[in-house]
């Protein structure tokens, strides 16, 4: 069950399109000024979540409270929730501060409160000297301010946005989520944003909500979900990772041996001897050419520098991934073929049953 002292509550939210079945009755509770991330592929359900919870569109069962009012009834401008939306949605024939009045007008606030909030929020956006430009005339970064700008102008008791980075580049997409986030901190918004970027979303989420077929697998703080992910999709998705097929031959108070392809590995969990598993170990904690708690030893099939890290690939079976990525190698990159030692600790082993 979702929260019910959560300032947005979600409830058994179920959506289906003829026979497929998009949210398969999903809980979300977000605490207020919290930015949560519906993290996950194409398909998953997160923007039709978002949907439902702006009004958008219409879940099949399943309620949606704010801030304690039940609002899954109500339309959506009626429910106080701002949307930015993938394309920005902004009025082409209207200027900047005219974008951002839209909706204080729309709300008959007097003119001179509207005066003082849209040059208030384009200053919290560095768009003050834009104010009288045209929208049309911006680059697509300054699009995405305006659009927030217009949408937080309001000030709304919750703040939806998908995917609103998405047409950005590299440089100037990091920017923004840094830009958005300080925003979003400073005036205490509670926000849910949608998104398919893992690191979008572990640079600018409080929590992520990862989501799967129609469900949440996993939502909790973005250092545990990439530390810790409860099931192998959620591992997968997040991050990348070493994976290696076994069978489990011994167990005993919470600790379990698995023999591998590359050698008898321990690990902590509670599954039964003779157990198809799969260990998994963030790349970051194995140390090349060191013997750890758990070892093995690989013939190096590539390396791949990526500035501040390098990246090391180890021959491995089909079913396996083997990879180390480290800041630096004292030695040198060794030669493709080169034998090394692979060692790390018991405690950064993860153990899920095999797919």
């Amino acid at each position: 069950m979702a929260d019910r002292t959560a300032f947005l509550d979600v409830t058994g939210a179920e959506k289906s399109f003829g026979a497929a079945t998009v949210l398969g009755g999903v809980d979300l509770g977000v605490a207020g000024g919290e930015f949560v991330s519906l993290l996950g592929p194409s398909g998953c359900g997160k923007t039709t979540l978002l949907r439902i919870v702006a009004g958008l569109l219409a879940a099949d069962r399943g309620r949606v409270r704010l801030d304690g009012e039940d609002i899954t009834g109500r339309p959506p401008h009626r429910r106080d929730v701002g949307v930015v939306f993938q394309n920005y949605a902004l009025f082409p024939h209207l200027t900047v501060a005219e974008n951002v009045a839209f909706g204080l007008k729309a709300r008959r606030r007097p003119a001179g409160e509207i005066g003082a909030t849209v040059k208030r929020f384009l200053d919290l956006v560095h768009l003050a000297d834009f104010a009288d430009r045209s929208v049309r005339a911006l680059s697509g970064g300054q699009q995405q301010r305006v659009a927030v700008a217009r949408a937080l102008a309001v000030r709304p008791k919750l703040l939806l946005l998908d995917e609103p980075f998405s047409a950005l580049d590299r440089k100037l997409r990091e920017t923004m989520q840094i830009e958005l986030r300080r925003l979003l901190r400073e005036l205490g918004t509670t926000s849910v944003f949608v998104t398919h970027d893992q690191d979008e979303a572990l640079t600018m989420s409080d929590r992520i909500a990862v989501m799967n077929r129609g469900a949440i697998e996993q939502l909790d703080t973005p250092e545990t979900i990439y530390r810790r992910p409860q099931t192998a999709f959620v591992l997968e998705f997040v991050g990348l990772s070493v994976r290696l097929s076994g069978k489990v031959v011994a167990a005993t108070a919470g600790k379990i041996e698995v023999d591998t392809a590359l050698g008898r590995l321990r690990a902590g969990g509670n599954f039964a001897p003779g157990a198809a598993v799969m260990l998994a170990v963030r790349p970051e904690r194995i140390k090349a050419g060191v013997v750890g708690e758990n070892s093995v030893t690989a013939a190096l099939r590539d390396a791949v520098f990526q500035g501040a890290k390098i990246q090391l690939h180890f021959e491995a079976n089909d079913r396996d991934q083997l990879m180390v990525e480290t800041a630096d190698i004292p030695s040198g990159i060794p030669a493709p073929g080169t034998m090394l030692a692979l060692g790390w600790a018991v405690a950064d082993t993860l153990v899920y049953a095999a797919p």
